[in-house]
């Protein structure tokens, strides 16, 4: 239970589905199958396939017709994919990183960063964000070429 522990579902392709589902939730109120293999870029009959396992795994309740709601041990995994990825993009934002460098670099780390390196991450955040002269400190031993 180690992947449950790091608060995932223990799948790449399944915390993207249960990230995607939360957000249709939050911002339409329900999440359809064609909603999340639109967001996703995934056949619709990959979708089901994928909200029947979730269902199985007891992460999600997924009706035919009706559309999915997540459990809530799936609504716990989806906040914390969430919040890593918001994190982490808070962190690197703070270099002045490009949006889509951010974006991409992001969607790899978000699913293997572990809860400790998490906090590392997140301390330091909270630490640039509030010392600007250590900010300016750090980001001038960054080579721009890098």
């Amino acid at each position: 239970m180690a992947a449950r522990s790091q608060r995932t579902s223990g799948s790449v392709a399944m915390d993207d589905y249960l990230e995607q589902i939360l957000h249709l939730i939050e911002a339409k109120g329900y999440a359809r199958a064609v909603d999340i293999s639109k967001n996703l870029g995934i056949s619709q009959a990959s979708v089901t396939n994928m909200l029947r396992r979730l269902d199985s795994e007891g992460l999600v309740k997924h009706e035919k017709y009706r559309g999915t709601v997540l459990t809530e041990q799936g609504h716990h995994i989806a906040r914390a994919i969430i919040e890593r990825h918001e994190t982490l993009t808070r962190f690197l934002r703070l270099f002045g990183l490009e949006e889509e460098t951010i974006y991409r670099d992001v969607e790899g780390m978000e699913h293997h960063v572990s809860r400790p390196t998490l906090a590392v991450i997140r301390a330091i955040a909270d630490l640039l964000e509030a010392n600007p002269r250590l900010l300016q400190e750090a980001r001038a031993k960054i080579d721009p070429g890098t």
